[in-house]
This record gives structure tokens, sequence and C-alpha cells, in this order.
């Protein structure tokens, strides 16, 4: 999915989860969204962090 996308996403779904969701990106232009506990993939490919905690 576009990042715009993926950030509206990760935002909602951080706030309604009250979890932290990562934003990363795949290979080649795609970004994905996932609970930062769920996710597994290369640390480096992590774009942004949401979390519904912080201020």
């Amino acid at each position: 999915m576009p990042l715009i996308l993926a950030q509206k996403n990760a935002w909602s779904l951080a706030h309604t989860l009250m979890k932290i969701v990562v934003v990363f990106q795949t290979e080649g232009r795609d970004f994905g969204v996932a609970e930062a506990e769920e996710y597994d993939g290369d640390p480096a490919s992590i774009v942004r962090e949401y979390d519904p905690f912080a201020r």
C-alpha cells in the first residue's frame, strides 16, 4: 500500500487497539502495517512507530 495510506491505517489501529503499531517498508516501494509485538521483520525496515500512549 502507499505510504500515506499505511500511515493513516497505523494511526487508526494504534488508537483503536491501544497498542504500538509500526509502518514498515516491504521489498520494493510498498509499505505495511503491523502491531509492534507481531512484527518479526528487519528492524531497519521500520519507517515509523505509532504509540497511542506517547504525547
